[in-house]
């Protein structure tokens, strides 16, 4: 078990859904469902990112550790640099980023990127993904599609169904190459400190994916297999309540 930080940025104007992490699931707001999977994962830190004061207000009212943040940052990863900074975390430490909409997110797949990261000590960045069990997922632009290589350093994320069957009678259903990225990343506190200062990226304004931004720019991204299949994140309000639903069943 490697050790790790984990920071969960979290924006109160999602298109979507409005005031998400506050919304109320289960009986809890929505960033405290997602605190509480980061504080099981064995992290020696939990923090939340934010720029809004009533997140901020939410999360020290349950107790949890707050980093108000600048409110122009492009990423949740830009977010993250800004902490990073803010704290003065050792160059060295593992940072995972948990979106501030995972409240299902198991908590063992925290631990699992920090390895991933610990293991590879050239990458810049490390990530999950899962197979594409529903042939919808591969053109839904909601589920984000990576293929890597065969070391698994990822060559490309995106909305669009990728790779592209040429042949698609001789290759229909699902291409076996793609699978499902979970928005789950590691990081060292080095990597995130120059992640700003990268090259924009074009493909990361098009495909509106963050992590394209270090992809353009070269560096690398190792992408394993999830050893446990996470609940769905919350973009809409079906989401909120597809989530409650799956927590009172948890409950019982």
């Amino acid at each position: 078990m490697s050790a790790f930080t984990v920071i969960i940025p979290a924006r109160y104007g999602a298109m979507r859904l409005p005031g998400k992490p506050l919304c109320q699931l289960a009986g809890q707001p929505v960033i405290e469902h997602v605190w509480k999977r980061a504080c099981e994962s064995g992290a020696e830190r939990v923090i939340v990112a934010t720029d809004d004061q009533r997140i901020e207000a939410t999360v020290r009212q349950f107790g949890g550790d707050v980093c108000l943040t600048r409110s122009d940052h492009l990423s949740g990863t830009d977010r993250l640099a800004e902490v990073v900074t803010k704290r003065q975390l050792p160059a060295d430490n593992i940072i995972v980023n948990l979106q501030g909409d995972e409240p299902l997110m198991p908590p063992s797949l925290l631990n699992q990127v920090a390895s991933t990261l610990a293991a590879a000590p050239t990458a810049a960045m490390a990530t999950l993904a899962t197979a594409i069990t529903d042939p919808a997922d591969c053109v839904d632009p909601h589920t984000v599609k990576v293929v890597s290589d065969h070391h698994g350093r990822a060559l490309y994320f995106s909305r669009a169904a990728i790779p592209f069957a040429r042949d698609s009678q001789a290759h229909a259903g699902i291409p076996t190459a793609a699978q499902r990225h979970l928005g789950i990343y590691a990081y060292r506190v080095s990597f995130l400190q120059r992640y700003a200062d990268l090259p924009s990226s074009p493909l990361e304004a098009l495909e509106q994916l963050e992590q394209l931004r270090a992809l353009q720019a070269g560096e690398w991204i190792q992408v394993a297999q999830a050893t446990q299949i996470p609940g769905p994140g919350i973009d809409t309000p079906a989401d909120l309540s597809a989530a409650e639903a799956q927590i009172n069943a948890l409950g019982k």
